[in-house]
């Protein structure tokens, strides 16, 4: 685990993935958190974050989301924060020939603990609503691409992802529809670890190549 002043931050047991813990500072007006801090980012990945897109989903309790991800190039790396509500939040390993392929994290992302997660290029997404009015803002390093979007199901047993017992997700009718693991690794719908290793070293070079200050904390 390492320490910034705003965050501490840790890896995930997926490689490429990181929980970013802010420090709460509470006075008598109420609280106040950094829930993004671009040096701790780029302490952690070796890189800045660009930014391409924010997005603000709003989701209905025992709402399931994904497991989603962006085919490189380029790909989309995701900073994931929850300002209202709590969910529960699931990084998998979706990247054929990787060591780990197939392993998922969880971790609670709400508005009590400001928690976030970065979740790089070629990993798989998902959450799952506790609350009514649950909401997930994301940071993401490139514009939506319907066409390399990939869905992968969510309920997949071969996943066994941690959801709450004895619930029934709602689910998008594309969610629902969605291929098990091993058809969307056959249907060479993923992106492989290699092409994924490539990108995160040139995301890394860029990055020092531009001189940024946040990237030479890496």
């Amino acid at each position: 685990m390492t320490s910034v002043t705003s965050m501490t931050t840790r890896p995930l047991a997926v490689p490429g993935a990181w929980a970013f813990d802010p420090v709460h500072h509470r006075d008598p007006r109420g609280r106040l958190v950094v829930w993004y801090d671009e040096q701790a980012l780029a302490a952690a990945t070796g890189h800045p974050l660009r930014l391409g897109q924010t997005n603000h989903a709003v989701s209905r309790k025992d709402t399931l989301r994904g497991v989603h991800l962006t085919r490189l190039p380029p790909g989309q790396g995701k900073y994931v924060y929850c300002p209202r509500g709590s969910a529960l939040d699931v990084v998998v390993d979706l990247r054929p020939g990787s060591p780990t392929f197939g392993l998922w994290d969880a971790l609670l992302l709400s508005e009590s603990n400001c928690r976030a997660v970065y979740i790089s290029e070629g990993l798989g997404h998902a959450y799952w609503a506790y609350e009514d009015d649950t909401t997930i803002v994301y940071l993401c390093s490139e514009r939506y691409d319907a066409d390399k979007e990939v869905a992968v199901h969510p309920l997949d047993p071969a996943l066994a992802l941690p959801w709450p017992e004895g619930r029934s997700p709602v689910l998008s009718e594309r969610d629902a529809r969605a291929p098990s693991l091993g058809e969307a690794e056959r249907a060479d719908l993923l992106p492989g670890f290699a092409a994924c290793l490539e990108h995160y070293a040139r995301l890394r070079t860029d990055a020092a190549s531009s001189g940024s200050p946040s990237a030479r904390l890496a």
